[in-house]
């Protein structure tokens, strides 16, 4: 039986910015490479300004790249227009931040539901899919709560249900455990690692938790703008 085909897919990717008046532009990516398929959950790794959050940004047609290409579904994102580019982010791909971005003048229900006003309300009832997902977090009982009644553990898990409420085929988390606590991380863990065989998502994570990074099925590291294999004991 032949592989399934990419969901996403980053070919000779570059990409560099502008760093001041007669300053050369700052490579970032130099040339990355990288296949995630269906269901498939990869982690990268690596040093602080190694460009971990551009690669993440770049995948998910936050960033534009100097070179090379990105794929979702085979779908190049340079060919399509703006509007066509924010229909594609926001019916194939949720996103999870470091910070939250929750809508202080929003309860926990609210916030799940604001992908879905957008126009693709997918599979169903969004509503519905919102109070199952909270109730799967275990935020069945915070579902009228604003962000500020919430510990940073209920922020992030509110958080990732917004970023699944469309049913997106890519979720890209963006070190989702670095403002929490061990014990709050830890349980964040254990959710975002159970996300692909529950919801059906391919997974790209970037990390600085090697307790995140571990339970991934695939770890990279970028460093000098390029992704390698993580090497067990390598510098980070």
């Amino acid at each position: 039986m032949s592989e399934a085909p990419p969901l996403l897919e980053l070919a000779r990717l570059v990409v560099r910015y502008e760093v001041g008046p007669g300053l050369a532009p700052l490579t970032v990516l130099d040339g990355v490479d990288l296949a995630v398929a269906p269901g498939e959950t990869v982690a990268v790794v690596g040093p602080s300004g190694a460009g971990k959050s551009t690669l993440l940004y770049a995948a998910g047609g936050l960033v534009s790249p100097a070179a090379g290409t990105v794929r979702i579904g085979g779908c190049d994102l340079a060919t399509l227009g703006e509007n066509e580019l924010a229909r594609l982010r926001n019916r194939e791909i949720g996103f999870v931040f470091q910070d939250h971005y929750l809508l202080p003048q929003c309860t926990v229900l609210e916030n799940a539901l604001v992908p879905a006003l957008a126009g693709w309300p997918g599979p169903g009832d969004a509503e519905a899919r919102a109070r199952e997902l909270c109730a799967r977090v275990g935020l069945a009982e915070r579902l009228g709560h604003r962000p500020a009644m919430l510990s940073g553990g209920e922020r992030q898990r509110a958080a990732v249900v917004r970023a699944l409420i469309n049913q997106p085929r890519l979720l890209l988390a963006d070190e989702p455990t670095g403002s929490l606590d061990a014990r709050t991380a830890a349980e964040l863990i254990e959710l975002i690692a159970a996300l692909p065989a529950a919801h059906g998502v391919a997974l790209l994570v970037v990390t600085h938790a090697p307790g995140l990074a571990r339970r991934l099925g695939r770890v990279l590291e970028l460093a000098a703008g390029r992704l390698s294999p993580f090497a067990a004991g390598s510098t980070r």
